[in-house]
């Protein structure tokens, strides 16, 4: 099973280059068939740039997680904690095997559906969605 996530550019680009291998999230989903991630680059972008595999999901306390990933995060330790401000737990996306699209896909025309605030689970055809 897929999912597709909104990402903001400057985050979902990073992945692509190497320089991000954790993808932060407050919301998990709860499908434990999740194994890919969609990426939608948010505004200004507004298109699918890519997919990866999930390699695995880390679920502690923010601390925990920040001196787990901090190496490869992709954003700043100031970032990272104001994000997860009043949260008990974080959520970190290891992402493996990487595929940026040669020709970005319209999350309407290509998905069907409309940009997630948090995910949209894809099942099956590109067509048939559910969001959360």
């Amino acid at each position: 099973m897929r999912v597709l996530l909104s990402i903001k550019p400057e985050y979902a680009f990073k992945i692509f280059d190497g320089t991000k291998k954790f993808e932060f999230r407050k919301v998990i989903f709860k499908n434990p068939n999740v194994k890919t991630v969609i990426v939608y680059a948010s505004s200004p972008v507004q298109q699918v740039i890519g997919e990866f595999e999930i390699d695995d999901i880390f679920s502690f306390n923010p601390k925990a997680i920040w001196e787990m990933t901090k190496k490869h995060s992709g954003i700043t330790e100031d970032f990272f904690y104001k994000y997860f401000a009043d949260r008990e737990i974080a959520h970190a996306i290891k992402i493996k095997n990487t595929i940026k699209y040669k020709n970005p896909l319209s999350i309407k025309d290509d998905f069907n559906v409309v940009p997630p605030q948090s995910y949209v689970y894809l099942q099956r055809e590109l067509e048939e969605s559910t969001t959360v």
